[in-house]
């Protein structure tokens, strides 16, 4: 059985200007993960890993991800196909392209698990569509990447209200964990806020648990 109460309050690997301790990285808190997860979570948990690998995402992995057992996994890679057919739907305005060109819909006769008209997923009503394409109308585009990771951001925190020492937790601090790690690779600054963000939100969950800044 998965130790959730304990792998979650000691999180996060802290250091004076939040940036990962020497040595260490998203890799390194995923291994800490890892060691108190049971079978089942663990595969689980790396279920949403390839989901951050744009190489998987294709339509078999949204197929496989809106069929998942575990909710959060269902709703984060419904909220993540959502968003990024609004991306590309953007995009096509942008360069006058055919508006449902390369939108991925989920149609394939083809495949062996399909219903009777053909689809094997569907993305649903996408309630945020309206927030999303204020941001990507900006044109500074690390105002508009920062504005997205936002939605994206709160979105996870609709997922885990009320989950708190389960893995629905654990797998919204590992999707916020990776907007961290990707704004510290792009823009130390900003890396460094998402960071703090995180560690007071978990501080806020662990009320009386000793936190120790090295």
């Amino acid at each position: 059985m998965s130790n959730f109460e304990y792998i979650l309050s000691s999180l996060p690997l802290l250091t004076a200007d939040f940036k990962y301790a020497e040595g260490a990285g998203f890799q390194t808190v995923l291994d800490e993960i890892r060691r108190d997860l049971s079978e089942a979570d663990t595969a689980t948990v790396e279920f949403l890993l390839r989901g951050f690998d744009d190489g998987q995402l294709d339509e078999d992995f949204y197929a496989a991800a809106l069929r998942h057992r575990n909710r959060f996994i269902r709703e984060y890679f419904r909220f993540d196909l959502n968003l990024r057919n609004a991306k590309v739907r953007y995009l096509n305005q942008e360069l006058q392209r055919s508006p449902g060109q390369d939108v991925m819909t989920g149609e394939n006769p083809d495949a062996p698990d399909t219903d009777i008209d053909g689809f094997r997923f569907t993305a649903g009503e996408f309630q945020e569509a309206a927030v999303v394409e204020n941001a990507l109308a900006s044109t500074d585009l690390v105002s508009r990447e920062k504005a997205l990771d936002d939605i994206l951001w709160k979105k996870v925190d609709d997922l885990v209200t009320f989950h708190y020492f389960d893995l629905e937790a654990v797998l919204g601090y590992i999707a916020k964990l990776h907007i961290v790690n990707r704004w510290l690779a792009l823009d130390e600054t900003a890396g460094r806020e998402r960071f703090h963000q995180l560690v007071e939100e978990v501080r806020g969950t662990f009320k009386g648990v000793e936190y120790t800044e090295q």
